[in-house]
């Protein structure tokens, strides 16, 4: 069902952030986030279902890898969980020897109107 047309607000399951979460790990600030990077981040289809998946399936304030399902090696998921958050797309936090992920949803949409929406509307395609 497509979701175009909602407000973000309707459509991504926000939770509240819980107090003493650890410090994120390094990632651009708000103002700095580029359009170019965002969508070269996105552009593999991996990491636009992480995105999605993080918007509207969450059910805590972040998640690990494993919550995902996903059958790619370790590596590969640290790359393209690092590319997300490299462009600004995630927020990573490392909680002992597992690093927890949620989309900036706030400075995303602050940024670029209607792309949270955007993602949040994509479905995969079917091979």
């Amino acid at each position: 069902m497509p979701v175009t047309g909602r407000p973000v607000s309707e459509i991504v399951r926000e939770l509240p952030e819980p107090p003493g979460l650890p410090d994120p790990l390094p990632e651009p600030a708000a103002e700095d986030i580029r359009l170019e990077r965002v969508m070269a981040a996105l552009s593999d289809p991996l990491r636009l279902f992480i995105v999605r998946k993080l918007l509207l399936d969450r059910e805590e304030f972040d998640h690990p890898c494993g919550w995902f399902g996903l059958d790619r090696p370790k590596s590969s998921l640290t790359h393209h969980f690092r590319a997300l958050r490299d462009a600004g797309v995630i927020r990573q936090r490392q909680y002992g020897l597992e690093r927890r992920s949620h989309v900036r949803v706030n400075d995303l949409d602050a940024r670029f109107p209607g792309l949270v929406e955007m993602i949040a509307a994509w479905s995969p395609r079917e091979d």
